[in-house]
């Protein structure tokens, strides 16, 4: 039996493939959807020759009132990063693809990597070689973690399983006091309404997903001392207290200022770090 010809990738197709996905309210209609905007402009600008940047079209609306309700804007968001993987993985075999995500988008493009890393993902685990995510509410306190340390897991809980077999290839970075990314364990209240939201407006199917999750926050409740401790979080001095503390994050801007945000002792910013290290995968 002959043996099967070599691949080979047609002219123009690129090393690497990075597919961005912006964060809440960062997209839009423009019909030149690879000139990027909002914070990873700043990561996916300046990639060397052999790099491509494709960036995802989505609602990106996190409110009912907005027109879809958060879950399924963000579905869209994993179902049009996985049609963007699976066009140009058809039509160049040999290129790699890197994902990277902010806030809702890292949420997107973290379900898409994890989905990936079971190995029947819509492409082989080998060909996802950068995985980078900045303010993903669902990191995980075991995702491979860039900066400051931050307690807690994200406001969506983390993705039970992890990325599998992406997992060395994923890089997480959530700044100090960005309640997006870090939710302390014990600050249950946060948690269950980090997990509505997330889960809200799913398909039956998508629940079924989420089952794992919402026992681990259960099981989490219980240990903690049930529904006593619920109530104390509850009342409403810990009610005021939320709120002063949800306005003292906004008012921070803490989540929108990664691009300032340093993650080593050479002052290297979050966002410059993400770009150099994709810079290094092309």
């Amino acid at each position: 039996m002959a043996a099967p010809a070599a691949q080979a990738n047609p002219g123009g197709c690129p090393t690497l493939n990075v597919i961005a996905v912006p964060g809440t309210w960062e997209t839009s209609n423009t019909p030149d959807p690879g000139r990027g905007n909002g914070m990873l402009a700043q990561v996916t600008s300046g990639l060397p020759p052999g790099a491509r940047v494709d960036y995802v079209q989505y609602p990106a609306t996190a409110f009912p009132w907005e027109g879809d309700v958060y879950a399924a804007s963000r579905t869209r968001a994993v179902d049009n990063a996985r049609g963007l993987i699976a066009a140009a993985a058809a039509h160049c075999p040999l290129t790699d693809f890197a994902l990277v995500g902010y806030s809702q988008g890292a949420d997107a493009a973290g379900d898409l990597a994890a989905e990936i890393g079971t190995g029947i993902g819509v492409v082989g685990p080998h060909r996802l070689v950068a995985v980078g995510l900045l303010s993903d509410p669902r990191r995980s306190e075991a995702d491979a973690f860039i900066g400051p340390p931050v307690p807690g897991n994200g406001a969506g809980g983390p993705r039970i399983g992890g990325f599998g077999l992406v997992s060395p290839s994923v890089r997480t970075i959530c700044a100090v006091g960005d309640l997006y990314c870090s939710t302390p364990r014990e600050d249950y209240v946060t948690r269950l309404a980090g997990f509505l939201a997330i889960s809200a407006g799913s398909t039956p199917a998508e629940l079924e997903k989420y089952r794992d999750e919402a026992n681990l926050l259960y099981n989490d409740i219980m240990a903690g001392g049930g529904l006593p401790t619920l109530q104390l979080q509850i009342t409403p001095e810990a009610n005021v207290e939320r709120e002063n503390k949800i306005r003292r994050f906004y008012e921070s801007q803490i989540h929108q200022d990664y691009s300032n945000y340093v993650v080593d002792n050479r002052g290297t910013t979050a966002t410059r770090w993400l770009r150099n290290w994709l810079a290094s995968q092309a």
